[in-house]
């Protein structure tokens, strides 16, 4: 049985709700709304347990990692993503072959074959994008009240080559201490994750 063709549009919408919800990030009444929402169910998790703040990001963002993750699994077709990168990696080495022999046949015979694996190529990144929004739907919401509680948490942290730094300050460049700990957390918690799930790299 033939596959059935995807339209593009669920890729556009897709690109279209990822970038609204980035976008929402300048909206400063949006997010205090939303992070004082949020903060109702994690502040107790600091005021009454007295779970250190820094602690709470490794938690966070080892949810975020896990949800991501799966969401991927499960919406992107990984073998599929795998045997058309390796179609092209072929293509470009024969494309090569072809232009170097000169031969004018075999280049308008490939040129056109390049339109249609660029075509399964720009299917398989708008596809990419699906997962994105689903996940930009729980990630954005934890940044809010990350940044709603921030200031209400005054910690430090050690860290390599830096020293003792208030999660607040800035750490490396214009990246504050807190968004470089939850990167630290969150790019090795999902490694490990992917790397259980079995999931190729995007």
């Amino acid at each position: 049985m033939a596959e059935k063709k995807r339209g593009p549009l669920g890729g556009y919408l897709a690109i279209v709700f990822a970038m609204a919800m980035m976008f929402s990030y300048s909206i400063p009444w949006l997010r205090e709304t939303v992070g004082s929402a949020i903060n109702t169910v994690f502040g107790p998790l600091l005021t009454q347990f007295g779970v250190p703040f820094f602690i709470l990001i490794v938690i966070l963002s080892t949810l975020t990692g896990l949800y991501s993750s799966l969401i991927q699994k499960y919406t992107i077709d990984y073998e599929k993503m795998q045997r058309v990168q390796a179609q092209m990696k072929e293509f470009q080495r024969e494309f090569r072959e072809v232009q170097l022999g000169g031969d004018e046949k075999r280049i308008k015979k490939m040129q056109a074959r390049q339109s249609a694996m660029m075509g399964e190529q720009l299917e398989m990144s708008q596809a990419q994008f699906k997962p994105m929004a689903y996940i930009l739907v729980v990630s954005v919401p934890i940044f809010f009240w990350l940044l709603y509680r921030l200031p209400l948490t005054p910690e430090h942290l050690v860290f390599p080559f830096i020293g003792t730094t208030a999660l607040t300050a800035a750490a490396f460049g214009p990246f504050p201490a807190w968004i470089l700990w939850y990167m630290m957390c969150s790019l090795t918690i999902s490694q490990v994750i992917r790397k259980s799930l079995n999931i190729g790299g995007v």
